[in-house]
Formats: C-alpha cells, structure tokens, sequence
C-alpha cells in the first residue's frame, strides 16, 4: 500500500472512532489513492482532486462535488502531515441543492405492491417482499436500516423493533402496531420453514439465503412498480424505495391535522420515531404535499378569525 493509501486508512479508521460508518468514502478515497498513485502524484493536488472527482463520465455535477467533497475532508488531515498536500477550495465543483420531490405512495398503492410481490418466486423471495415492503409502509424505517434487522432486534412481547447503528451511528426502539407484528411474525415462521439455515441472523432473506443487499432490493422492487403500473411518476420520475418513508411522514401529518392534534407539539415524537437528528429534518415533509401544507395555513389562520 502506498503512503496516500496508508493514510487515507488511517483517516477513515479515526473518523469511525467518531462514529462513523464512511462505508462509500472507504472505496471511493482509496480508488483517489490509486488514481494519484497511477498519475505519478506525491501528494494531494487540487488539479488531481478534480479530475478525479469528474472522472464518472455522464455523472452529474452533484455527484462530482460529492466527489470532491470526500477527498476534501482528507486533504484536511493528510495535509497536517505533508504540507505539500493541497486542500481543494469549496466551491470549485458547485452543489445544486436540489431534493428530488418524492413520490407519495396512497395506499392503494401500497395495496398495489403488495398484490404484485405475492407474485415473486419462489415463495420465499415473495414473502420477503411482501412483508419488507409492509414494515417499510407502516413505519417509515429507512431501508438500509430494515436491511440490517436481525431476528434478535424484534421484542415480540413488547411490539418493538429497534433499529442499531442507523444513520449517524443512532439506535432507536420503533413501536410497531399488532398487525405489522403479526405479519412479521408469520413471515419469520415461513422463512424458517423454507429456510433454516440461512448465512446471516438476518430478520429479511434472498432466495439465496443471505442477507438482502441494495442492488437486489432496487432490481426487485422496479419489476413490481411495473407490475403495479407504478412505473413513472406524475412528475416523470420512477418513485424510489425511500418514498414509502416520505409517504408514511406525510400520511401522519395529515391525518394529525384532520384529528385536531397539536402538530407543533407532536413533530419532535415523529422525527425521533423516524430517526432525525433533529426536529428540522421532519419539517421538510411539510413540503411535500399541497394537501398538508394547506392543512398547516389552515391551522395558522384559525387563531385569527379563520381567514385563509
């Protein structure tokens, strides 16, 4: 391993200490190591950085401020021990902020989705995705966080899933109504039926017995937005995965405004059921459907005779 390489190690390695996880960061920074290492680089330089970053033909020009954003943070820290490392200026690869709309499953969409994942084979690979896709609609978990349940993260006595190390390196306990046990419940029995020896402790499997990976899940759950005919969105956009967590925050938006509840005074539960750092990560969701948002106006009129 080169001394670029070495040191990339070794920032990760102190940055996981934090907390942590830089799961793309490994990869990407030692492909930066190799790269500089291959164009005959001592050191970090902005102009190496920058072709890196750009590097992804096609990609777009959030992904290469990505990029460079990566090697940005290491160049602080290599820099400390050469300072011939060059830190590359913020701004040089400019972000667009821009937060695709999501796309808010009804429930008959939900509904749709599942109908479709019955028709999976073989059985288990339709079982899993029936009831994968029913925990992620009733509870809003991340998908990534649903991935790495195990089977000992479920309290059948009390209702609750927790979910470990999630984002930010956060655990929380998540409640669960009795139907969304039950089905998971039955799905544990039919996957120990059909699959007693799988390779991972893991609450969901592949066909292959192993634990389900990102790819796999993207690949499955395209086919059944066809199938749903849910293939494209209003806005010509394929609804994603992450939308059902979207379309769970807003589905309880709504109906907290239509019961009269005190939402200011509730939005701190919700976004630490779902797992925000921070109250401001749930106030986002206020956005995302005409319908709440004029629910909200609605609510911020009343106290002043009504008016809209």
């Amino acid at each position: 391993m080169s001394a670029l390489g070495q040191s990339v190690e070794d920032y990760l390695s102190i940055r996981r200490t934090l907390g942590y996880k830089l799961v793309d960061e490994s990869r990407l920074l030692m492909d930066f190591a190799a790269f500089v290492d291959q164009h005959g680089g001592v050191a970090v330089t902005t102009e190496l950085a920058v072709a890196w970053a750009m590097g992804p033909q096609g990609s777009s020009p959030g992904w290469w401020a990505t990029r460079l954003s990566m090697v940005r943070g290491f160049a602080r820290h290599h820099q400390t021990i050469d300072p011939l490392s060059e830190i590359p200026p913020v701004g040089l690869l400019p972000r667009r902020n821009h937060r695709p709309t999501p796309y808010l499953y009804s429930d008959d969409d939900v509904v749709a989705l599942l109908t479709a994942a019955r028709t999976l084979t073989p059985q288990l690979r339709a079982a899993t995705y029936e009831t994968l896709i029913g925990l992620l609609a009733s509870t809003g978990m991340r998908i990534g966080e649903a991935m790495r349940l195990d089977d000992s993260d479920i309290d059948w006595a009390g209702s609750v899933v927790t979910v470990n190390n999630s984002k930010f390196g956060r655990s929380r306990l998540v409640p669960v109504h009795s139907s969304t046990l039950d089905a998971l419940r039955s799905y544990t029995d039919l996957r120990e039926r059909l699959c007693p020896h799988p390779s991972a402790p893991s609450v969901f499997v592949s066909a292959r017995a192993a634990r389900l990976a990102h790819s796999t899940i993207n690949e499955n759950f395209h086919r059944l937005l066809d199938q749903a005919d849910l293939g494209r969105a209003a806005a010509g956009r394929r609804p994603r995965v992450h939308d059902l967590r979207h379309s769970f925050a807003v589905k309880t938006l709504l109906d907290w405004y239509r019961d009269g509840a005190d939402v200011q005074g509730r939005l701190p539960a919700l976004s630490a059921y779902l797992g925000h750092v921070q109250p401001s990560g749930t106030y986002w969701y206020l956005t995302a459907a005409p319908e709440l948002l004029a629910l909200a106006a609605d609510r911020l009129c009343a106290p002043q005779g009504g008016r809209t």
